[in-house]
């Protein structure tokens, strides 16, 4: 199987830190894959080690079939990439800079251009100064696509939108899916944008790999379960698969990672008198899964 990103034992220091720790991943052709993790867990440093902005202090990153080291400059024109702050250049008008990108990509697809930007309302003939957030993220957003890209790497590209920009937005990115066979990597905290679009889940955690999933599968790792305990929750030490609990009106709501039905007999062996298992959506899945082992305050609802 060819893959657009590949990785092998990635390890990258800074002095004492480690960003990464023997990171291995496998990307293949098509589909939006999505990278969640908190603050830190190494998202940053992976892209800027897969673009060649940086090395890895051990370990290959090959990116299209090429080290990420020594990227041709063939192999960086075929990929995509769009950040948070969608900077581009004030003074310029909206159908200027189009024009400059087009004339740098000679496989620039004007379809896509015009059918995507068509989920924005972009006037062509207004500087990028007076465009609102929104505005300028579907104009990057367009022009990224219409490059014809393989790969387009999404770095929170909907932070700071709001909800009819970032609906656009999402909209124009599932189109763009179906219409093309460009492998999109989608890195975000909104966890019900990643349920809308993503194909795959990663989740990454201080520097290491943690899920490479669909989202559904990995919901099906995580399950929630309602205990009622007279003598307080027992220790976490003996429930396995524990990631969080909380207490609600005297209940104990409890999430455990890659535990079967009989995990309810083992909260009975630790002394609840009335067990249930609830459903779990996606965001508290990868909520629990990314703060395990942190009991969050009593509350009651």
């Amino acid at each position: 199987m060819n893959h657009c990103i590949q990785t092998e034992g990635l390890t990258k220091r800074y002095g004492k830190k480690t960003a990464l720790k023997d990171f291995t991943l496998a990307i293949g052709q098509g589909g939006i894959h999505a990278i969640v993790g908190s603050n830190g867990a190494g998202k940053s440093t992976l892209f800027r080690i897969l673009l060649g902005v940086t090395t890895a202090t051990s370990g290959i990153a090959r990116l299209l079939g090429e080290d990420s080291r020594d990227l041709s400059p063939g192999t960086r024109g075929r990929v995509g990439y769009v950040n948070e702050e969608h900077t581009l250049p004030l003074w310029m008008k909206a159908q200027q800079i189009t024009d400059q990108q087009r004339s740098f990509y000679p496989g620039w697809n004007q379809s896509i251009y015009e059918q995507v930007i068509g989920y924005f309302d972009v006037d062509p003939g207004q500087k990028i100064s007076g465009l609102s957030r929104g505005e300028r993220a579907g104009l990057n957003l367009s022009m990224a696509l219409a490059q014809s890209p393989d790969v387009l790497i999404l770095d929170e590209p909907t932070l700071g939108l709001d909800v009819v920009a970032r609906q656009s937005f999402l909209e124009a990115l599932m189109f763009t899916e179906t219409e093309a066979n460009t492998t999109i990597i989608y890195c975000s905290h909104q966890m019900e944008e990643i349920e809308r679009v993503a194909d795959q889940l990663i989740i990454m955690e201080k520097g290491t790999l943690q899920n490479n999933s669909s989202p559904d599968a990995f919901v099906e790792r995580i399950s929630y379960w309602i205990g009622d305990f007279a003598n307080g929750l027992p220790a976490k030490g003996a429930l396995p698969g524990f990631l969080t609990s909380r207490t609600i009106d005297g209940q104990h709501h409890i999430l455990v990672a890659d535990q079967g039905e009989e995990f309810g007999q083992v909260l009975k062996n630790n002394g609840a008198k009335a067990v249930a298992k609830a459903p779990v959506n996606l965001e508290r899945a990868v909520n629990a899964f990314l703060t395990k082992n942190h009991n969050t305050p009593d509350s009651r609802v």
